[in-house]
């Protein structure tokens, strides 16, 4: 992220170098979100995650998982047993995003139906 010096209004490049870009776009997905949600109660297991996240696909899931680690956000444990169990967790990291994310998601459960009904009206015009 810069600043334009003549108006001093940020201006968002397209680079590694902009938090924006690189951290809250891969956040604000479709998934990942609702991923760390059923995570902050606690370990869970694949198959229990996709049971809680209706119309995630198994591609998906397996997918958001691995960028979630990438960024540090979960940690993948595998238990060597048989058969094999897996259970991902919410790293310190992810606990923080999660803290920080929960205003948000606040504010959207509190204006749902504000927001339904100005899209509504908006359709209902166009």
């Amino acid at each position: 992220m810069a600043t334009n010096k003549e108006t001093g209004k940020k201006i968002y490049i397209q680079s590694e170098d902009c938090p924006i870009r690189n951290v809250v776009a891969q956040i604000g997905d479709k998934w990942s979100i609702l991923i760390i949600f059923c995570l902050v109660d606690g370990p869970d297991r694949f198959n229990s995650l996709k049971s809680r996240i209706e119309g995630i696909s198994q591609r998906m899931l397996t997918q958001t998982l691995r960028e979630l680690e990438r960024d540090g956000f979960v940690e993948r444990t595998v238990y060597p047993q048989v058969p094999v169990k897996v259970e991902y967790e919410l790293t310190e990291l992810g606990k923080g995003l999660a803290k920080s994310v929960w205003g948000l998601v606040s504010w959207a459960n509190d204006h749902h139906d504000e927001i339904r009904a100005a899209r509504h009206n908006y359709d209902q015009n166009v």
